[in-house]
Formats: structure tokens, C-alpha cells, sequence
């Protein structure tokens, strides 16, 4: 059963890979791993991308991708729920379980490792913001907001 999955993830990660590699040449660019991690369930942030871009050098091939996808750390625990919870309480201040639409992209597009709008309008589309607030405690699967790990990898 281990080896189905195994199997069918790396066929996944194959037609991922393909749908990258524009120039049909067996390569992607590098500019575009960041993206394609993504696409293939991790959640990389920004330094991570930085530095494994440093490590890659340029445009890559399936066998380089399978070293960064599958380098430790790659795949973590998004984290649960009631953490999240705990970090949106610092910013509900009267402790409603709810958090400000406008307050929640000010703090993605600003604070920490800075979203786009474009980012944060993608993310939102998986929560209920009709009321101009995010209910943050009834939520069954966090929102994924890209966590930092603190060590760094240069195992390629």
C-alpha cells in the first residue's frame, strides 16, 4: 500500500514537474521552483526559496527536483489549529474570535514574511469573509500561512 502511494505521488510530482518544464526541454526554470514546490503540497517561505535557489544554481532537472522536494523539512505539519488561534488572539483584542478582513491582510502583506495581495486574496477564498471578519477559532483546517523552519538546508 506504502508503494502505491509512493507510486502515485511521484507520478503527481512528474505531471507537476512537466506542466513547469515551458520549454519542453526536460528543465525548469529556476526562477519557478518556488511555485512548483508548492504545487506539489509543500509550503516553502521566501528565505527557504532564496536559499534553495542559491543551491540549485539555474534551470533544473526532474532528479535535482526530487532532491530539493524531498530534502528534510520539505514536508512539515502545517500545525494545528489552536496555534494558529493562539497567534490570531494577539491581534483580537476583545477576544470575539474574530479578526478584521482588512486587519488580517494588513498583517499578511506586512508583518513577518510579507504576502502579496494576490496571495492573501487566494487564500482568503477558503474562508467565510462576508461579514468583513474571519472567524479564526472555527476553523477546521488553518489557513496556510508559510512557516519559517529555522534550519536551512543545503543538502543537494
Amino acid at each position: 500500500m506504502a508503494a502505491n502511494y509512493e507510486s502515485q505521488a511521484s507520478t503527481n510530482y512528474k505531471e507537476a514537474f512537466s506542466l513547469f518544464d515551458k520549454r519542453g526541454n526536460g528543465r525548469v526554470a529556476l526562477d519557478s521552483l518556488g511555485d512548483l514546490l508548492r504545487a506539489c503540497g509543500q509550503n516553502p517561505t521566501l528565505t527557504e526559496i532564496r536559499d534553495l535557489e542559491k543551491t540549485v544554481g539555474g534551470d533544473f532537472d526532474f532528479e535535482t527536483f526530487q532532491r530539493v522536494l524531498n530534502r528534510p523539512g520539505g514536508f512539515r505539519d502545517p500545525g494545528e489549529p489552536e496555534e494558529y488561534c493562539r497567534g490570531f488572539q494577539v491581534f483580537d483584542k476583545d477576544m470575539t474570535g474574530f479578526i478584521g478582513v482588512g486587519q488580517l491582510k494588513y498583517i499578511l502583506t506586512n508583518l513577518g514574511e510579507k504576502m502579496t495581495d494576490d496571495e492573501v486574496d487566494e487564500l482568503l477564498k477558503a474562508v467565510d469573509t462576508s461579514s468583513g471578519q474571519v472567524n479564526y477559532t472555527g476553523m477546521d483546517t488553518p489557513i496556510p500561512i508559510p512557516i519559517p523552519i529555522s534550519s536551512a538546508w543545503n543538502g543537494l
